[in-house]
């Protein structure tokens, strides 16, 4: 039987009386790539800081096979300050580096003792090719200057030069914490090239759902301080979380109604008891405990009222702005139009930020003007406002902005309850923020944005760690969102779920606009790719069919990534937006129908109650808005069915 890379028994780690997960196992075996999933605060990142040796544990046993090599990528890693980007890929000691110095330590002793012995090493470690590794995987990281001091780094660029150090040697094991912060999409997309083509043994922590899907074979779950594996990516993963979900619940139930019954017969009971009844005892104790879980499902959909909005919206007119010779914008025009959902993605360094701060009002443009309507009430998520009181409590800092939440409808949400919609337990909300996890932090920072009922939001790379269990939370929010949202994200799957526009920023101050979400937009991008090389070649038709190593390159991307556009630009199909309305329309059309009857049988029954019968009246002009809208959608979306089929 293979010896496990590595094997975890009955590990428990708690601080104080917080208890972060208690007696869970795991091994991981050659080839497995792991997901580590839960939310922000239950110890994803203090598990992988035990595993690398980094923090302490309370009991069990953690056991590594013997000449594993390891690599870590911390989610904050630090190195001296005046070592240059390059020197900094060799600090870390590694087999590599240490065999590299062992040889330059060789070379420089009189009669050069070992050295035949450390040049078949050498070879054997293809140690030689180290350095020119080292700076072909910094370049696609985007990091170019190799002689720049790391104290003159972003945190951004420090975590890539961290990332590139983890990935140089290709370890057996590598544990990544949040490898996609900080990497724009195009440098995401080639780690996920980079790491599906190597052997690498993965253990990682990424709210990046896309990133899980393509490269992890097993997704595990911290839960209730316990550890649940799936043998499967993060779709698989879905699906069999909802089945433990939903069995778990039956469970719970089943034990509340003996649960009942047993605690009538305790109460009847005289103390004096036989040995049956004292049997009987014990295993009422024991269903006790499982009737009395409290098993959150995070299913609860949260739909906060957002404050009026009027016609007149926004106008950016002839914005222009640059940094020097750094081009931001060059005479942007745009008009925003209600319940807009627009996602602005580009290369770090194109001014997304920038652009964003320019609508805030935080930044000037150097001509151009910006006109915001009068009903307009922006919600802020920054890079920049993430900050606390550290000695307040998590509730105080909600009800310092609002005791009590407006839902609409004349439905109310106190503070407690608007912070448990978010994953915060109301042992949390009594916790001074010092105390909390970088992700929760987040989280309450996001909270209070969304409590003051905005309804122009924008959103500033609002998915950095945040777990997924919260992103799905504030998906749902914007999903039924009545306002606008501008997002700028990195995030692909966020992306496909929310917005209805891409803003591209392609650097000197160009922008270019796509309809649909990110996978749409890359599937435009890739076909306005190949009709450009097609037409520098000097025939189109030429093009399509030479451009066979494009195609073949995107067929895996293409596949795995659910893209509805699959090669040649001069076939018809489906944008990623068309197939999913295609999958649902009818039945929309359907309960629309019916709803619409419905409400002709309610209105016929309330004919003596004007109030109600308004209301009915009211709801009826919107459906038949709705269902005549849908109409109008599956007339073009079948003829373009038709059209498909028939190529």
């Amino acid at each position: 039987m293979a010896v496990p890379y590595l094997q975890i028994d009955n590990l428990t780690k708690s601080f104080g009386d917080l208890v972060l997960f208690e007696n869970v196992s795991l091994g991981i075996a050659e080839g497995q790539r792991v997901g580590l999933i839960a939310k922000n605060g239950s110890g994803k990142t203090t598990l992988l800081n035990i595993i690398a040796g980094k923090e302490g544990y309370d009991s069990g046993n953690i056991v590594f096979r013997r000449d594993l090599r390891v690599d870590y990528l911390e989610q904050d890693p630090q190195y001296p300050e005046e070592l240059t980007v390059l020197e900094a890929c060799f600090h870390h000691g590694n087999s590599t580096v240490e065999l590299i110095k062992e040889y330059e330590r060789c070379m420089e002793t009189e009669g050069h003792p070992g050295l035949e012995n450390l040049l078949a090493r050498m070879d054997q470690e293809k140690a030689w090719e180290y350095e020119q590794k080292a700076k072909q995987i910094l370049s696609q990281l985007k990091i170019r200057n190799f002689d720049q001091k790391v104290k003159q780094l972003s945190g951004g660029q420090l975590k890539r030069v961290a990332l590139a150090n983890a990935l140089i040697t290709e370890p057996d094991l590598l544990i990544l914490d949040e490898p996609t912060n900080h990497l724009d999409l195009d440098m995401t997309e080639w780690l996920e090239d980079y790491l599906r083509r190597t052997n690498l043994s993965l253990l990682m922590v990424t709210h990046d759902r896309y990133f899980l899907d393509r490269v992890c074979s097993e997704i595990i779950e911290i839960d209730n301080q316990q550890i649940y594996q799936y043998k499967g990516n993060y779709s698989y993963y879905l699906e069999k979380r909802q089945e433990r979900i939903e069995s778990k619940s039956v469970e719970i139930e089943r034990a509340n109604n003996l649960y009942r019954t047993e605690l009538d017969w305790m109460r009847r009971m005289p103390q004096a008891r036989g040995h049956k009844a004292r049997y009987r005892e014990d295993a009422f104790y024991e269903l006790e405990k499982v009737a009395k879980q409290r098993f959150n499902t995070d299913n609860v959909k949260l739909e906060v009222k957002a404050s009026y909005i009027g016609s007149k919206i926004f106008e950016a007119d002839h914005l222009f702005k640059s940094f020097g010779d750094l081009k931001i914008l060059d005479d942007f025009s745009y008009i925003f139009s209600r319940y807009e959902k627009m996602g602005i993605v580009g290369n770090n360094g194109t001014g997304k930020s920038t652009f964003i701060k320019i609508l805030m009002g935080q930044v000037k443009p150097d001509s151009g003007t910006v006109d915001i309507g009068e009903t307009v009430r922006f919600g802020y998520y920054s890079q920049d406002g993430l900050q606390f009181d550290e000695q307040m409590k998590v509730i105080d800092v909600i009800q310092d902005i609002a005791e009590v939440i407006e839902l609409g409808n004349g439905k109310k949400l106190t503070a407690s309850q608007f912070l448990q919609h978010f994953l915060f337990t109301p042992e949390t909300q009594h916790s001074y923020v010092y105390k909390l996890s970088g992700g929760e932090r987040r989280r309450l920072y996001l909270c209070t944005i969304l409590m003051r009922n905005p309804n122009f939001l924008v959103l500033d790379e609002p998915t950095n760690d945040l777990d997924i269990r919260t992103l799905t939370i504030l998906e749902d929010y914007l999903d039924s969102f009545q306002g606008i949202v501008i997002t700028v994200s990195h995030d692909r799957y966020f992306l496909d779920r929310i917005v209805r526009r891409i803003f591209a920023f392609e650097g000197n101050g160009k922008i270019t606009q796509y309809e649909g979400g990110f996978t749409d937009y890359q599937a435009a991008v890739l076909r306005k790719e190949v009709e450009a090389e097609a037409m520098a070649a000097g025939n189109p038709k030429a093009g399509v069919k030479s451009d066979k190593s494009k195609d073949e390159k995107s067929e895996e991307d293409s596949k795995s990534s659910k893209k509805t556009w699959n090669g040649g630009p001069k076939k018809l199909r489906f944008t990623y937006q068309e197939q999913k309305d295609w999958d649902v329309i009818e039945s929309q059309i359907e309960k629309l129908e019916e709803e619409i009857a419905d409400l002709d049988v309610q209105m016929e029954k309330a004919a003596s109650d004007f109030v109600k019968l308004k209301e009915l009246m009211d709801r009826k002009a919107q459906a038949e808005s709705e269902l005549d809208a849908k109409m109008e959608r599956w007339m073009y979306l079948n003829d373009l069915a038709e059209k498909i089929e028939k190529q």
